[in-house]
């Protein structure tokens, strides 16, 4: 690698955390909810979008889903054993919502944007991105149409679903708005730690590996007292703006006009799907009698990362989130490749048919 690539890439990461920086502060200025996600994301994905080549090194990432996830894990406690009855109902729930929501988006998609039934399923399977985009790149299907949906569908659930919450006038009372903080030296051991078990979790094929590894660590040393508390304030606030900037730059590389093509597709795909998880979270909540809000952000079609980061932005049980976000990404990995594979031979099949 030329010493002149080595500068630009240095100058180009600078530039984005600092524009991830601006969109923080504004963010926090305008008290928005989930504040230094979203506003390092809208900022960063704007400048991106628009043409400015922007890149947040893999391992800087990786910071920020580690204190999210020593952050996430703050909020398990010996007591959520008596809740396992509860988790198992919701999470029974969310596995029809998942199939639900996924079936109705790529109807979507296939019915009145005419992707092939394999593309509108890749394209809906919430947060799977490297599952989907690998096997696009196989050969099921059209990977610009996948990696412009799926980053669309990031964008638009982490943009507005904060926004809807704090419009519903939902406040959670978990981790988030804990007063106790951890002190400098644990934690840099549970970081430490929390590091080891993302290699672990990495060499695993495990999804989000350090967010795991990081929530893992810290669930365990709460469950058994040994600490209590969150990361400082600011490191929090650093760990989530890390995560933003890196979901925004991601829009660096697809072109504008492969956006513009997809933009009501992706509209109309998310807004099926949120719609179809709400219905769900209604259902659940009627029945468990936990927070509907709680449960919508637990059950929306996004990334693992920025919903998790959300729910515990928004003081929402960390726990429960986290988990179901988790058992979420695990299940798809599982069916996914069944559902497009079907796909796939039942297109090959037609295509035979209509020879």
């Amino acid at each position: 690698m030329s010493t002149n690539f080595k500068k630009s890439s240095l100058i180009v990461a600078i530039g984005t955390l600092l524009a991830g920086a601006i969109g923080t502060s504004i963010a926090i200025a305008l008290d928005l909810p989930a504040a230094p996600l979203l506003g390092a994301m809208l900022v960063t994905a704007g400048l991106a979008g628009g043409g400015v080549k922007l890149w947040v090194p893999d391992r800087l990432r990786d910071v920020g889903l580690l204190v999210i996830g020593l952050s996430l894990g703050s909020g398990f406690n010996a007591a959520m054993i008596e809740q396992a009855g509860t988790f198992a109902f919701s999470l029974s729930l969310l596995s029809v919502s998942i199939v639900a929501s996924m079936l109705a988006s790529s109807w979507i998609l296939s019915r009145f944007w005419k992707h092939s039934s394999s593309t509108a399923l890749l394209a809906s399977a919430p947060g799977t991105l490297s599952l989907a985009l690998a096997m696009a790149a196989d050969g099921k299907g059209d990977s610009t149409t996948v990696i412009c949906l799926q980053s669309m569908r990031l964008l638009m659930l982490a943009a507005f679903l904060p926004l809807l919450v704090s419009f519903m006038g939902a406040e959670g009372a978990g981790a988030g708005s804990s007063d106790v903080v951890l002190g400098w030296g644990v934690l840099v051991l549970l970081a430490g730690a929390g590091v080891l078990a993302a290699l672990v979790f990495w060499r695993l094929n495990f999804p989000a590996p350090f967010l795991l590894g990081g929530m893992a660590v810290s669930a365990i040393a709460h469950i058994f007292d040994w600490v209590h508390g969150l990361p400082p304030f600011m490191v929090i606030v650093v760990g989530f703006a890390l995560v933003g900037s890196a979901s925004g730059a991601r829009f660096s590389n697809i072109a504008l006009s492969d956006l513009m093509r997809n933009l009501g597709a992706a509209f109309a795909s998310v807004a099926v799907a949120a719609l179809v998880s709400a219905v769900f979270a209604i259902a659940t909540s009627s029945i468990s009698g936990l927070p509907l809000a709680q449960i919508w952000v637990a059950y929306a079609p996004g990334g693992v990362e920025a919903m998790a980061a959300i729910g515990l932005a928004l003081g929402f049980d960390p726990a429960f989130v986290a988990l179901h976000h988790l058992f979420r990404i695990s299940l798809l990995i599982l069916i996914l490749p069944i559902f497009v594979n079907f796909a796939v031979a039942r297109g090959q099949k037609n295509a035979g048919a209509n020879k």
